[in-house]
């Protein structure tokens, strides 16, 4: 009896996890609306298709064209300037953002609370919003000289694509500061109350315990920024119609020229297809080069 007794506590304590069976019905959703799709894609990118007669197997046809379409560069060039800026600019705002929001200032919540209006704001509203405040004619560029300097923030390429991190920022900054702000409450006290015992002040904290408290959601919210920026296409469409030209026109715009103006889906699909490599590689190298597939909870040791 003293045996098992000494056994049982010797033994490590086991994690209980659901069963397989509780996986079943998201492994369903996920097979019925995103492998189904994503194969019938993948078929039609090896087809002719108009849309209303039957695809006709074209073979490699259109990944040959796709990969001598100088347009298809461009757009890939443009995709990739508007994610990383959209990350330069929504990570430092939203984590500063929601760090000051996690706290306990006066009227806190109702400032809070202002500032999330515009994550219940749909993209197009907010993209014709901001259409009509940029409109070079009757909008802020006409009655503020001395910030436009009497240009069209949309005439060039510079200013198009300033113009659709701007109020791309201003949209979902709201979403990411609300995730910094839950984990920055979940942050003990006492780590900051050591370190103010330790003398270090409000910026050493920011820097050695808020941020790298931090470290998961920052992850978290970068992922939801790569799937948010290789996916936008509506605020495009909205805001500069992928213009001047198509300066602008990155790859999720042009895959919907190519499929509901010129009806050629079959090329759209293999554009839509490239588009799917290019969210799972990125993806998959975000959670490889920051570790997250290995992430441990930030409260582990405390």
């Amino acid at each position: 009896m003293s045996k098992h007794r000494a056994r049982d506590r010797a033994a490590p304590p086991t994690l209980e996890r659901p069963g397989v069976a509780w996986a079943v019905p998201g492994l369903l959703f996920f097979l019925v609306f995103a492998i189904v799709p994503m194969a019938g894609v993948l078929y039609l990118s090896f087809t002719h298709w108009d849309g209303l007669s039957s695809p006709q197997f074209t073979g490699l046809e259109n990944w040959s064209r796709f990969f001598g379409d100088s347009q298809v560069r461009q757009s890939t060039l443009v995709t990739g300037v508007l994610l990383v800026g959209n990350i330069a600019v929504q990570a430092p705002i939203s984590i500063l953002l929601g760090v000051w929001a996690a706290g306990h200032q006066r009227n806190r919540a109702v400032l809070s609370a202002i500032f999330f209006l515009p994550l219940l704001l749909s993209t197009a509203a907010t993209a014709i919003m901001w259409r009509q405040l940029l409109d070079p004619n009757f909008g802020l560029p006409s009655k503020v000289d001395w910030l436009f300097g009497g240009s069209n923030p949309f005439g060039s390429k510079a200013g198009s694509i300033a113009c659709l991190v701007l109020v791309t920022s201003w949209q979902f900054v709201p979403f990411h500061s609300l995730l910094y702000q839950g984990a920055a409450r979940s942050i003990p006290h006492t780590l900051y109350q050591a370190a103010a015992i330790d003398g270090a002040g409000r910026v050493r904290q920011f820097v050695h315990i808020t941020l790298p408290q931090l470290r998961n959601t920052m992850i978290t919210s970068t992922t939801f920024m790569v799937i948010g920026g290789l996916t936008a296409f509506d605020i495009v469409l909205l805001l500069t119609n992928g213009g001047p030209g198509t300066d602008t026109s990155i790859l999720p715009f042009s895959m919907y020229q190519t499929a509901f103006r010129t009806y050629d889906y079959g090329y759209a699909s293999a554009i839509a297809s490239f588009l799917l490599l290019l969210a799972t590689v990125a993806s998959v190298l975000l959670t490889k080069l920051s570790g997250y597939d290995k992430m441990t909870s930030t409260m582990e040791g405390l």
